[in-house]
């Protein structure tokens, strides 16, 4: 006679749970297609929204079709496309080692593809899809580093990032002596590519993000359960029938995919990846996984960091600047609060 009093209680509690993480993602979709609108509508002029359907349509509007077309609209596209690889890809780092400082900015992975990338550019001369394709295969390369260095009877996630942090510094002096050493004509390229930019944007751009985040970011939505289970320790997760170091190896080579090729388009931009989880933690709670929701904050912290960068801002800074100044402060926060108490997502 008890059970039932009990298992309606837990039935009402996963219902709660479940409305509660709806909300968030629909609140979440909400401000995304909030942003992308103000977006569209709002630059150094106002452009009527009829004017904007009517060139979302395929109509050839004097005055609007460049502006929207060809300036806005890709960039938006390309912001909200790299905000969801970062944030998706950043929050299973951190969910799989249980630990919010595991993230691609802090352990290597964003260097690896930079540093390929600066090589690309300066020593090698090559532009386009070829810096793109030699960045991803870096940022999978210094992954399978990192990993492989900090295996030791498992992976142990403070082991991964100090491993992380370490080559991080290497690839960041190698990033220095090719910048010390570059001509002045291709200094300039690199340096913005550093920043983390989505200043001239094409629509043929988004089609790398979209088939990674189709491949890679279907992969680890369908891990989602084997994440869960991780969540709660390798031992625990084993015990649920989680095969632990093969779902491991998927969800690196999934979560590297698209961050490597996020960063090889829009280059590294500065803690999305790091901040997405933490801030997505925080507003689901208990509620239910948080890839979805980190993926949407990754968005909107990319969509709106343009946006401020670009018209808020006395002077015009790339997305990449305005990201850094908010992440650089929290992560100085987030290290002393998981040195008190050891945190976790």
């Amino acid at each position: 006679m008890l059970l039932a009093p009990v298992t309606d209680t837990i039935v009402d509690n996963r219902r709660r749970r479940t409305r509660r993480h709806r909300l968030v993602v629909a609140v979440l979709l909400a401000l995304l297609a909030a942003a992308f609108v103000i977006t569209l509508l709002f630059g150094q002029s106002f452009t009527p929204p009829l004017d904007i359907l009517r060139v979302l349509m395929g109509e050839d509007v004097a005055g609007v079709a460049f502006t929207v077309g060809q300036l806005r609209l890709p960039r938006a596209v390309l912001a909200i496309l790299a905000g969801l690889s970062f944030g998706l890809g950043g929050v299973a780092f951190q969910i799989m080692l249980r630990n919010p400082l595991a993230s691609p900015d802090i352990i290597g992975i964003s260097w690896g593809a930079s540093a390929a990338a600066v090589f690309a550019i300066v020593v090698l001369g090559l532009r386009g899809p070829m810096v793109s394709i030699l960045a991803v295969g870096a940022g999978l390369g210094v992954a399978l580093l990192v990993y492989g260095l900090s295996f030791r009877n498992g992976v142990a996630g403070t082991r991964l990032i100090l491993v992380g942090i370490g080559v991080s510094a290497m690839l960041e002096s190698v990033i220095a002596y090719i910048l010390s050493t570059a001509p002045a004509w291709s200094l300039q390229d690199a340096l913005r590519w550093l920043t983390g930019s989505v200043n001239g944007a094409q629509l043929g751009q988004t089609l790398p993000l979209i088939a990674s985040l189709v491949v890679f970011g279907g992969l680890l939505l369908s891990r989602t359960r084997d994440l869960e289970a991780l969540r709660l320790g390798d031992d625990t997760a084993a015990a649920l029938g989680v095969r632990v170091s093969r779902t491991r190896v998927l969800i690196i080579i999934a979560a590297v995919g698209m961050i490597a090729s996020a960063t090889a388009i829009s280059g590294p931009i500065a803690f999305v990846a790091f901040l997405s989880g933490p801030i997505a933690a925080r507003i689901v709670g208990n509620n239910g996984s948080l890839l979805v929701p980190a993926a949407l904050v990754g968005a909107v912290l990319v969509l709106v960091g343009d946006y401020c960068g670009q018209f808020l801002l006395p002077s015009r800074y790339p997305v990449g600047v305005v990201t850094g100044a908010l992440g650089a402060p929290y992560l100085i926060f987030l290290i002393v609060r998981v040195n008190r108490s050891g945190g976790s997502l």
